[in-house]
């Protein structure tokens, strides 16, 4: 079975409405065949991202910037998960009160480190989600978790 992992940071209302549409995407009924995993991203090992076949990334914009929890994940698998994952797809998603530009470069600078595809469009909400915002969030996850059905 094809495993999907979702490292999400949600300190807010906002980011936990997007985590919560991402997850209700990828675990769709109509997506046979994928196990959808998710960790926070202050708890997530270089074993959980070795173990999957893709990603879902999900954080605020702080100060322009990724969240200092998903940096972390980044920080302790990087070098572990550097040779294992490329080519893997991945998806992200973001809540940025104030551009999400920053945010977005460093999850690109990150992702094509280590070779991973995106396999979806980009999320990015600025203020409360609105439905569209949601909805969006939900194809994110759903496009992700399809792309590895069997």
């Amino acid at each position: 079975m094809a495993r999907l992992l979702i490292v999400h940071h949600t300190p807010s209302p906002h980011c936990q409405e997007m985590f919560e549409a991402v997850v209700a995407g990828a675990t769709d009924p109509d997506i046979t065949g994928v196990d959808v995993v998710r960790r926070a991203a202050l708890a997530v090992t270089a074993s959980d991202f070795l173990d999957a076949d893709g990603y879902v990334l999900g954080t605020p914009a702080n100060l322009g910037y990724i969240s200092g929890a998903l940096k972390h994940a980044f920080d302790t698998s990087y070098y572990q998960i550097l040779d294992s994952t490329q080519g893997r797809p991945f998806g992200l998603y973001l809540h940025a009160n104030e551009g999400g530009e920053g945010a977005v470069r460093a999850v690109d600078s990150i992702t094509t480190g280590l070779g991973w595809a995106r396999a979806a469009a980009d999320v990015v909400v600025s203020g409360k989600p609105t439905k569209d915002d949601v909805q969006r969030c939900w194809e994110l996850g759903a496009t992700v978790a399809a792309g590895l059905m069997g």
